[in-house]
């Protein structure tokens, strides 16, 4: 009998520690300098993976799935419910690089999300390499709600006087042509053109700014963000306006 209890258990312990395997894995990452990390990673299914883009050293590589997407970076990976589409004819863009100023790489993957007729867009990410947790850049939609003012005013010779704020300088000129005479414009439109790129280790939006209902473009916001680390927030921090001559 006792024999018999001890099979039993050797069995038992054999088929529990096969149940674990899907489990998602830790990682401890670090050094005897930087202490070490715990950074957990969900495990992913490679079966319908495709790999869209890496970076120039290979350290990220970016993979688009048929639920989302795929980031390794460094062997550890993360699945992300990010936009990607891949029909719009442009390759991800795959960064790693310190953005956040801290001395440690970030990934950086900015995506096209929108092309056609007056209208181009783009989605950008950062990651952490640390934990994988993905860091926040401010939406065009919130420095347009909170940093910019525009005013559209219409003159007798069918032009457009337009004026434009933006932190706290004021910009006025003169477009050479009303695409809609015949309805009231009060203000600029966005949402069609914002286009994201990394220059020299800062992110930069390119903001496009139309008379609403056309594709009739008057100016650009350049923007430059900055790395809030009180927030863990990329912030607009600087924002030139370019009229469009017409």
């Amino acid at each position: 009998m006792k024999k018999e209890l001890g099979v039993l258990m050797v069995v038992s312990v054999v088929l529990l520690s096969g149940c674990g395997s899907n489990k998602p894995e830790t990682v401890s990452q670090g050094t005897e300098e930087s202490p070490s990390k715990q950074v957990t990673t969900q495990p992913v299914q490679d079966t319908d993976a495709k790999l869209l883009g890496s970076s120039e050293d290979g350290k990220v590589k970016f993979y688009t799935k048929n639920d989302g997407a795929t980031l390794d970076i460094n062997g550890n990976k993360k699945d992300f419910s990010w936009n990607v589409p891949v029909d719009t004819g442009t390759a991800p863009q795959v960064y790693y690089t310190d953005v956040t100023g801290d001395g440690k790489e970030e990934a950086v993957i900015i995506i096209q999300t929108g092309r056609g007729t007056g209208l181009n867009n783009y989605d950008i990410h950062v990651v952490s390499a640390e934990d994988l947790s993905e860091i926040k850049v401010q939406s065009y939609e919130e420095i347009v709600a909170n940093q910019i003012e525009t005013h559209v005013a219409k003159k007798g010779d069918d032009t457009l006087d337009i004026s434009v704020k933006a932190k706290g300088k004021e910009y006025n000129f003169n477009y050479g042509f009303d695409p809609v005479p015949d309805q009231k414009q009060d203000r600029l439109g966005f949402g069609d053109v914002y286009i994201y790129s990394l220059e020299n280790q800062k992110i930069k939006l390119k903001l496009g700014a139309a008379v609403p209902g056309t594709t009739t473009y008057v100016c650009d916001f350049n923007v430059t963000y900055k790395f809030d680390s009180t927030k863990n927030e990329f912030v607009a921090d600087q924002i030139e306006v370019k009229p469009i001559e017409k």
